[in-house]
Parts: C-alpha cells; structure tokens; sequence
C-alpha cells in the first residue's frame, strides 16, 4: 500500500469506527495529513500574517478530524484493543507514548473480535 492508497482507503471510511486497518494505510495517511498540515500553515501565514486566528488549515484539520480518528480505531483494532484506548491521549505524553506503540505494533495474525486481518493475502508488504 502506498499513500495514495492509504488516504483514498481512509477517506472512503470517513466516519467508519468498525473493522480493521493496517499499519501502512495508518502510517502513510498520518504523514499526509501532517505534510498537507505544514504546507497549510505556510499558506495561512503567507496569506494572513502571525496575526490570523482562523485559516485554512484550520479547515482542513477540522475535515480530517473525523477520518483521523476512525482510522485510529480501526489500527488500535488490528491489534485487538477497543477503540476506547484512543483516549490515553489525554494522559500528557505517557498516553501519546503508549498510543504510539500500540499503533506501530503488527496487528494480530488473521481474525480478531474486530473483524478479518486486513493483510489477508498479502504478506508479501514489507511495510504491512
């Protein structure tokens, strides 16, 4: 999987907290959103100045807000942990540090209580 694919797999589950997702669609799509996010604010400070209080990039991290966190979910599922977990985030840089390893870990081999493995078939992804 490559980013184009992983973004257009995320975005076509927008709002979807069930199943599965593998570490590349999870990786490749959180460093588009943080690419897109700098190139944003570049624009938003060549447009507005230091003094801007809302821009574009504001938007976009609103538009994304929702596939972002769906897409956690689903990885937090490939390793066979509730969605729930998300929420170590609000434990100041322990929870960013956990949520970090867990979403880096290889999910679990074949179905979990979430759903099928996503890699199913295709093993031969050095990056799955």
């Amino acid at each position: 999987m490559n980013m184009i694919e992983a973004v257009k797999a995320v975005f076509s589950k927008y709002v979807t907290f069930s199943g599965r997702a593998r570490r590349a669609e999870y990786w490749w799509y959180t460093l588009f959103i943080v690419i897109v996010s700098i190139v944003l604010v570049g624009v938003d400070l060549a447009l507005f100045g230091s003094s801007y209080t809302f821009g574009i990039a504001d938007v976009w991290s609103l538009a994304t807000l929702l596939p972002s966190l769906a897409v956690s979910v689903r990885r937090l599922h490939d390793t066979d942990r509730s969605g729930w977990w998300l929420l170590l985030i609000l434990i100041p840089l322990i929870g960013a540090i956990i949520l970090i390893v867990w979403q880096a870990t290889k999910g679990t081999d074949g179905s979990n209580r979430f759903g099928e493995d996503p890699l199913r078939g295709d093993r031969t992804q050095v990056f799955n």
